[in-house]
């Protein structure tokens, strides 16, 4: 059952929002705009022995892909049996600040580059632990009649957070030229500016990340076998529930899987929107970071007014329309050109990212057994990593048949309208609110 009416607190809801505004620390910050661009452009721009830092950095994100993959599952399974879900999360997110404090001390030199990814790539792992626990939270800080707004208002806090940190990050301590960055006038001398920002967000993630650890109390143990079993025995206790899951609840197999395929679409829209800015409709590279603060505003907002249109129709009515919707537009991406048509269109795109997301999680907390969100929050990972290779592949496989970057749109659009296939003949959500009518 979701939270029964009455026993969720606004404080609750409030602290387990804030956890996502201090994640924004991590993944706008560390890993997508700044850190991992210094160590690319800077740390590693004159690695010796012909293998760029580029790629570097891109087997290692992959190899920490593929350990997010293998133990999601098991570490969500194990933190719901044993009734220590707040604590995984209070174990995962204070590792994740080390690991990003830690990324202070990689110096502006090519030697320093491998410290720097096998940081990064921890970080990355972790962070993703950590959203396990906290996603199967979101059942405990919810209610029936507002599961979908309260989680809107965590992926918005996350896009808002994002917008804050970058901007902060931006012009205190890298805007302008010379030796000096920001209005802090912090020097560049061995990155020191970059690496400074590194620990800010590390600050900045650990301050917002402890109201939800203080304000959601743990659940009590939902498996006693499970919760004796050691961590290799946990993989026979999964395959054990997914056996059953298979045989009492395709539907929920069936949701991971089109889930998987939509949020690969999602991620590329992000991924490569700047990259199309740029090359295709003729957006300055200086006007791409000004996009991306709209896009994510866009983003948040969606994800806001789509919360209340969840609680009344479902998730489902709100994800079909939501890809509907961004394949529309995309089509018409496809034929129009220049800096207005993409910001008008770009971000008529992004508002309906939000909603997408936001509704995927409450569908899977409405159908998933209470007591296992953690584990089913797991496979969610697992399965949306498996598939994590789908957009990257299809975008360059149309640029490279065609030609053309703006083709790469295609490839976009093929995985969400395949992730949209895929979720059509899925059942909707009932049983904790009548009105989640199968559509």
């Amino acid at each position: 059952m979701v939270g029964a009416p009455g026993t969720v607190s606004k404080k609750q809801i409030a602290a387990w929002g804030l956890w996502d505004w201090g994640g924004a620390a991590f993944q706008a910050v560390i890993l997508t705009f700044v850190f991992s661009v210094y160590l690319t452009d800077a740390v590693g721009d004159d690695l010796p022995g012909g293998i760029s830092a580029s790629s570097w950095l891109g087997w290692s994100l992959g190899l920490a892909g593929l350990l997010i993959a293998v133990s999601a599952p098991v570490s969500g399974q194990r933190s719901d049996a044993r009734g220590r879900r707040t604590r995984s999360l209070f174990l995962l997110s204070v590792a994740t600040v080390a690991a990003m404090a830690g990324l202070f001390f990689v110096k502006d030199d090519y030697h320093y580059l491998w410290l720097g990814l096998v940081l990064l790539a921890g970080g990355s792992v972790l962070f993703e632990l950590a959203q396990v626990p906290y996603t199967a939270m979101l059942r405990q800080v919810s209610t029936p009649d507002n599961l979908g707004r309260v989680s809107g208002f965590g992926w918005a806090m996350g896009y808002f957070g994002g917008i804050v940190l970058l901007l902060v990050s931006y012009f205190g301590f890298i805007a302008g030229e010379g030796d000096t960055r920001g209005f802090l006038g912090i020097s560049t001398e061995d990155g020191l500016n970059i690496r400074l920002v590194a620990l800010f967000a590390a600050v900045w993630f650990l301050v917002f990340s402890l109201p939800v650890l203080l304000a959601v109390p743990e659940l009590p143990r939902t498996d006693a076998v499970a919760a004796r079993a050691g961590y290799l025995e946990s993989y026979r206790v999964l395959l054990r529930d997914v056996r059953d899951l298979w045989r009492t609840d395709r539907r929920t197999v069936w949701f991971l899987v089109a889930s998987a395929l939509f949020r690969d679409g999602l991620a590329g829209v992000f991924t490569f929107g700047a990259v199309l800015a740029v090359t295709v409709y003729g957006i300055s590279a200086a006007d791409v970071l000004l996009f991306g603060v709209a896009a994510n505003v866009a983003a948040a907002l969606g994800a806001l007014a789509a919360g209340r249109v969840d609680d009344a129709i479902g998730p489902k009515r709100v994800i079909v329309v939501s890809l509907a919707a961004m394949i529309a537009t995309g089509i018409v991406l496809l034929v129009v050109s220049g800096p207005t048509m993409f910001w008008i269109f770009g971000l008529i795109l992004c508002l309906f990212v939000g909603p997408a997301q936001s509704s995927s999680r409450t569908f899977l907390t409405r159908i998933v057994p209470p007591g296992r969100e953690g584990q089913m929050f797991g496979l969610y990972a697992t399965t949306g990593r498996a598939v994590s290779f789908l957009a990257p592949s299809l975008f360059g496989f149309f640029v490279y048949a065609f030609g053309s970057d703006r083709a790469g749109i295609v490839g976009l659009l093929v995985v969400l309208a395949a992730g949209l296939a895929a979720l059509l003949p899925v059942a909707a959500p009932r049983g904790d609110l009548a009105r989640d009518a199968v559509v």
